[in-house]
């Protein structure tokens, strides 16, 4: 018998009712051969992580645009925060961990550079509009090797319904809409507090008497109570008064960082940059790198334009700007 098979039998032996099964995944957009060894969310999971865009991820803002420090978060380590807390949960309820990794790994793949100030004016600029979860869809199925990693209709679905008003089909899904909020409200406070933003002493007191005294304890706290909340239901949860606690906390670094801080005040020229590009790789479209370049016959200009511009990192958006708009020293 096939390793696969082993493993997806194991999963109906050991996993939750309401997990979901490797072996009666809704499938791929193109059928493949399945693996010998892996099942297909242990294959989504590393071809993701084999892909340019997640290895992108590691020089894309978080919240600190080029922080001058070591220990700042950026997308990428805020994605495995993420991956490490939806795995403890899906693990503690007996749901697919290796579903609940993959749509992790991938949830920010669309994420533009210098973080939201970049998905806000794509927004703008496109005619179509522009939603980072709606990228990371368009990685993976159209940008990454040209054709997309064609991965399974359950990692797919966590990937776009991991933000916005639609919640994902799968219960490993839903854990990433908590795990994700979780993690950015957490670490954000941690690296404004580093920044000197906001002091422990300014957290809301109702929340921190509710959710712990620090990051690490609100983490274990809020983990704790989804799955309390959660075991044996349908649906994943938090107690009214985390969600509450939770929401506020998340208001409060609205109000005291994510908008007007000293974290942002760089942040018109990050956007200048990114509409400044895409305007001009609307009119000059030969400045497009080579690999954005062939996908003209399959998109129109403004999409082509949109999709080589969200995949930046925040170094070659600047890089690329340099080279468009300031003049060379002359040799």
């Amino acid at each position: 018998m096939l390793i696969r098979h082993n493993i997806e039998k194991l999963e109906e032996k050991i996993l939750s009712s309401h997990a979901t099964m490797s072996s009666k995944s809704k499938g791929r957009k193109v059928n493949e051969k399945e693996c010998d060894i892996r099942t297909c969310f242990q294959r989504d999971k590393d071809r993701i992580i084999y892909s340019k865009a997640f290895r992108r991820l590691k020089h894309k803002t978080q919240v600190f645009i080029s922080p001058e420090g070591d220990h700042y978060r950026t997308r990428l380590t805020h994605t495995l925060e993420v991956s490490q807390i939806a795995r403890t949960i899906a693990r503690s309820l007996r749901l697919n961990e290796d579903l609940t990794e993959a749509i992790s790994l991938g949830h920010d793949l669309g994420h533009t550079p210098f973080g939201h100030a970049g998905e806000n004016v794509l927004n703008e600029l496109c005619s179509f509009g522009f939603k980072h979860n709606e990228q990371s869809l368009r990685v993976v199925d159209v940008l990454e090797k040209d054709k997309g990693l064609n991965l399974t209709w359950e990692v797919r679905d966590g990937i776009k319904n991991h933000t916005g008003d639609t919640i994902p089909d799968t219960l490993e899904g839903q854990i990433i809409r908590f795990a994700d909020r979780i993690a950015y409200i957490n670490h954000d406070i941690d690296d404004a507090i580093r920044g000197g933003i906001i002091s422990d002493d300014s957290l809301p007191k109702e929340c921190v008497k509710v959710l712990g005294n620090n990051s690490s304890q609100r983490i274990n706290n809020m983990i704790v109570n989804i799955i309390e909340q959660s075991k044996d239901s349908d649906i994943i949860k938090m107690s009214n008064d985390f969600q509450c606690a939770k929401n506020e906390l998340r208001d409060f670094m609205f109000k005291n960082v994510y908008v007007g801080s000293k974290a942002k005040k760089d942040e018109m020229k990050a956007q200048n940059i990114i509409k400044e590009l895409y305007i001009y790789l609307n009119d000059k479209p030969e400045f497009l790198s080579e690999e954005a370049a062939k996908m003209l016959g399959k998109s129109c200009l403004q999409r082509v334009v949109c999709d080589y511009i969200a995949g930046m990192t925040d170094r070659y958006a600047v890089k690329k700007f340099h080279e468009i708009f300031i003049p060379a020293s002359w040799h």
